[in-house]
């Protein structure tokens, strides 16, 4: 295997800096929408009741926290890669739009989107944990009604 050229390495970099601004515009986008309405009320994707159903019934009978993750533990052990694979498989083909994308999805759900509270996974990741929160109720914290 040959090492990339000097351009292949700025194209690299600039895919890199597109990703990250595209993954934060989407942080920032769906921050705001918890900002303005109450989460518990809030629909993701036309899927959100099998994506939860799956997902309790995958990483049941007690799936992972979601109020406060463990990149390590919830995403990145043998046992967890294994079963967010399988997850995530039965999404792709179209299911779910832009499934395996990078997304930002936040550490605590009580907090807002900052370097110590987010961790990078993928959108079906994203949208499982968040429609999970959502149903929780963990994210309405962040709703901000207009008086």
């Amino acid at each position: 295997m040959s090492l990339p050229s000097a351009d292949e390495l700025e194209q690299l970099q600039e895919i890199e800096k597109q990703w990250a601004v595209k993954a934060m515009h989407h942080a920032e986008t769906y921050f705001s929408l918890l900002v303005a309405m109450d989460g518990s009320k809030l629909k993701l994707t036309k899927l959100d009741d099998e994506i939860y159903v799956d997902f309790m019934t995958t990483f049941g009978p007690l799936p992972p926290r979601i109020d406060i993750l463990d990149e390590e533990k919830d995403f990145k052990s043998a046992e967890m890669k294994e079963k967010w694979r399988g997850f995530i498989k039965r999404y792709e083909n179209g299911r779910v739009t832009d499934y395996n994308f990078g997304s930002l999805l936040r550490i605590d759900a009580s907090k807002d989107y900052t370097e110590d509270n987010t961790i990078f996974v993928t959108r079906m990741q994203f949208l499982t944990i968040e429609i999970a929160r959502n149903r929780a109720g963990l994210n309405s914290v962040h709703y901000k009604p207009k008086n």
